[in-house]
């Protein structure tokens, strides 16, 4: 059997640790897709749409490193770029790959379908081009070479890449890969490590040091260090949303997450009090900092980002995330540092009553976060959702999936299936809330179908709630059509042997509820949560009050 252009590309996905291919069929992608299924190392994941396949692709990248999806050429990928922008403004490497019309018919400039009709072929790789670490258009000669190119800029970067495959180059001849992709590329120079250790002695001698670690510790594979950091050194620790239940919420030195101005006042002050804060991975965002209420002296801040390492300003470079904690590290035990002063938030959580009192948003994710497990994969919507969990303390080894930063509604359905199918071993838990929903409610169907048994929590609150909390609370557009919710799983593909349909309106109700999902493994659990309209998270109550307040900024 003759070794193809598509086959490169699959071993290659292979090799960097890829099983799953998602996306949907087009006729410029089919003769792709027959190899996909042909690999032995590969599995395709059909979706409802290609947006959601761009969705559980990132879903997928953000546990297992990389994603890959395939789409067809202009009507499919134009579906995907929404989910393709969000993976590049996350830092999520997703591999796109577009079944293009052939060569022949592309230096014949034709007027083809799914084209502008103006024979230009790339008009889509140009708007790829602002959502891509790179970008190319797969030709014979140089394919290998781009794909290669492609991949490694992906990785290294962690942003999507994306490949246009047309039609007649996927079955075109090609040489495997004579050795593997080299995508260990960041290094740190001896002198600049030197020169670092030293500043940072002089810097952090006789302080008391703060960790606020956030997202880009999990990107740059730097979570074995910071976490060795807080553990060896007894240094209070906090994270921002973005980058909840990276580190172990149940050691005793964690304090919290970290929301700027909206934090929990032991939080903010362990954070902006410290003589010395060391900020890993750190990325400070609207949503992350409470609109910016975050008050912090850079002067008094080590600063570790993905492109090199500051102290007070002053920048070190080239000069690897991990190598700068494991630095920080040996200065602290050297000098025999000591934590800033704090007192620990208290692991009691004052759970309510189980009793048949209407549900509230309160009551909901206190009762919610009590049931989950080590292990368990969290994700959730933007909404009531993810201001909810976000600062309710995680078991060890769990997980926390959101999209703080793009905020694009209805990616925690499909994300969820894709995190899931990356990890078997953990059980997934959505939250979404019925708007949100509403956009990509169809990937029940594939979760149905590929048997993955998560949990779902879907918060039926009567419309777009976290818009209310900012603007237009009886406006007739933050309503949203009303839905059968219990209808729904069955409709796409749910029965009596794959999956449980509840719904819960008191506390009660959804106490059992979570106790049947823990004690049912082998189904979908489909839950409707009832709670009133305006409630919501004290946490989400306060930053729609100062995002309206920004909005309103002349």
């Amino acid at each position: 059997m003759t070794y193809t252009v598509g086959n490169y590309i699959l071993d290659r996905l292979a090799e960097l640790g890829v099983d799953k291919v998602f996306g949907v069929p087009g006729d410029f992608n089919l003769f792709f897709l027959d190899d996909v299924l042909a690999h032995e190392k590969l599995d395709w994941v059909g979706n409802a749409n290609e947006l959601n396949a761009g969705y559980a692709a990132d879903g997928y990248a953000r546990v297992k490193g990389l994603g890959a999806l395939v789409t067809t050429y202009g009507v499919g990928e134009l579906s995907a770029i929404n989910a393709t922008a969000g993976s590049y403004a996350e830092n999520v490497p997703v591999i796109h790959i577009v079944g293009a019309p052939g060569l022949s018919a592309q230096n014949s400039h034709l007027r083809m379908h799914h084209t502008l009709g103006d024979g230009d072929f790339k008009h889509f790789m140009r708007m790829a081009a602002e959502v891509s670490a790179a970008t190319a258009a797969i030709h014979p000669a140089t394919a290998a070479s781009d794909i290669d190119r492609v991949l490694r800029s992906a990785v290294i970067h962690r942003k999507p890449g994306y490949l246009m495959l047309p039609v007649d180059v996927s079955t075109m001849p090609a040489t495997p890969p004579s050795e593997p992709l080299n995508v260990d590329v960041r290094i740190s120079a001896p002198d600049i490590e030197q020169a670092f250790r030293e500043a940072a002695t002089e810097f952090l001698r006789g302080k008391k040091v703060t960790v606020l670690a956030d997202i880009m510790v999990e990107r740059l594979s730097a979570v074995d260090e910071v976490r060795n950091l807080v553990r060896d050194t007894s240094f209070p620790f906090a994270s921002l949303m973005w980058g909840k239940a990276i580190l172990d919420e149940t050691e005793p030195n964690f304090a919290g997450i970290y929301v700027g101005g909206l934090s929990a006042e032991p939080t903010r002050k362990v954070v902006e009090n410290a003589e010395a804060l060391i900020c890993a991975g750190v990325e400070f965002t609207d949503t992350t900092t409470g609109i910016y209420s975050h008050t912090i002296d850079f002067g008094r801040v080590i600063n570790i980002s993905a492109e090199d390492t500051s102290i007070a300003g002053r920048h070190f470079a080239p000069l690897i995330m991990s190598r700068s904690l494991e630095i920080l590290r040996e200065i602290s035990l050297e000098l025999a540092l000591s934590g800033t002063d704090f007192t620990a938030p208290s692991d009691e959580v004052a759970l309510p009553a189980i009793d048949d009192a209407t549900l509230t948003q309160d009551a909901l994710w206190k009762v919610l976060s009590s049931n989950l497990d080590a292990k368990n994969t969290v994700v959730v919507d933007m909404g009531t959702s993810f201001f909810g969990m976000a600062t309710q303390k995680f078991p060890q080894d769990s997980r926390f999936i959101g999209m703080p930063l793009w905020g694009s509604i209805g990616y925690s359905i499909p994300a969820l299936l894709g995190a899931a199918m990356a990890d078997m071993d953990s059980r997934g838990v959505l939250m979404v809330g019925d708007g949100s929903a509403q956009l990509t409610i169809q990937e029940i169907g594939t979760i149905i179908r590929e048997k993955i048994n998560p949990v779902i929590f879907l918060i039926n609150n009567d419309g777009y709630t976290i818009e209310r909390s900012i603007h237009g609370v009886e406006a007739e557009y933050n309503d949203i059509t009303t839905y059968d919710w219990s209808k729904i799983p069955a409709a796409f593909g749910g029965t009596d042997q794959n999956t449980v349909t509840l719904r819960a309106t008191t506390v009660r109700e959804f106490n059992e509820a979570c106790r049947i999902a823990r004690e049912t493994r082998d189904k979908l659990i489909f839950v409707e949560v009832v709670t009133a309209p305006m409630d919501m998270p004290e946490l989400l109550l306060n930053f729609g009050a100062q995002a309206a307040a920004l909005n309103k900024k002349k």
